[in-house]
């Protein structure tokens, strides 16, 4: 499968009877799969296949699945309800009763709620089920079409995330060969930051300046946090060639990728490993930015 993004938008149209209707579907970024369906009156028994197509179909992302119906034709016939009339005409004379008054016109009196009754037209169980079929399977198809919108953003978006990892990858490269890294830097680093030390406590006892000397060569020392940026790196480059979902996986990684970044920050005594340190947390900053919208 390839990378697919969470964003997309389909709309299907359909005939079935006296029924015109047509699906819209919407999907944009989430951390699960949401899915919210507005149906018309009525349509109830669609809610269940209708969440089960999504769920089938999308592993993760915002999804509103909205249907809307419309009958073509004679929607119905026009009803008296009797009973509701004499109710009106009960309270009409009630009302004259306790205060007289011009009695209200017929129209005004068949114009109230509930007087008149619009009556559906009844189908059969057939119909009903047909009508029902057809809907199911337009929304299969906007979800198809929706999957299709996503993996063609999915596909714009994957050279951008290429092209990140990759500036990752130099920027890690390119601490790897730094010349601060080398053992003659790092023991004149050592021996100057030890030596400022004895200048400010100069009767530091030896045990004291051996664990100082060893936490300065400690920090000195970013081998480890270089180690884990590369197994980060294929990692993701891995989950970028995956046939399957990846979202999670990228955004966890780039989690990693900058709490790496940040360590390696934190612990760096040369501005040259430093300023490699920010460039790195900024591109990765970039690539969980875009991320968030992998499915």
């Amino acid at each position: 499968m390839p990378l697919r993004s969470m964003t997309g938008f389909a709309r299907t149209d359909g005939v079935c009877g006296d029924a015109a209707w047509h699906w819209e579907v919407r999907t944009v970024n989430g951390r699960g799969l949401d899915i919210r369906l507005r149906l018309p009156p009525g349509l109830e028994a669609l809610e269940a296949p209708a969440r089960e197509a999504c769920a089938r179909k999308l592993a993760r992302g915002s999804v509103s699945a909205t249907l809307i119906l419309e009958r073509e034709g004679s929607v119905g016939t026009l009803r008296l309800n009797e009973r509701a009339l004499a109710d009106v005409a009960a309270a009409l004379q009630r009302a004259a009763a306790i205060c007289p008054a011009a009695p209200p016109s017929l129209d005004g009196i068949l114009a109230l709620r509930g007087v008149m009754e619009l009556v559906e037209p009844e189908e059969s169980e057939r119909e009903t089920e047909a009508r029902l079929n057809a809907m199911r399977n337009g929304l299969e198809v906007a979800l198809d079409r929706v999957i299709l919108e996503r993996g063609r953003e999915g596909a714009r978006l994957l050279p951008v995330l290429e092209s990140q990892i990759d500036e990752i990858a130099a920027i890690v490269a390119e601490a790897e060969r730094s010349p601060t890294r080398t053992v003659e830097a790092i023991r004149a680093r050592l021996a100057e930051q030890v030596a400022r030390l004895l200048d400010a406590q100069p009767k530091l006892d030896e045990a004291r300046l051996h664990q100082e000397a060893v936490l300065l060569a400690t920090r000195a020392d970013i081998a480890e946090e270089l180690q884990r940026l590369r197994s980060h790196i294929v990692a993701a480059r891995e989950h970028l060639a995956a046939d399957a979902p990846v979202g999670r996986k990228l955004d966890f990684l780039s989690q990693e990728l900058n709490r790496e970044a940040n360590t390696l920050c934190s612990k760096s005594n040369d501005t040259e490993i430093t300023r490699m340190g920010l460039r790195l947390k900024a591109v990765i900053d970039q690539l969980r930015e875009q991320v968030q919208n992998i499915e």
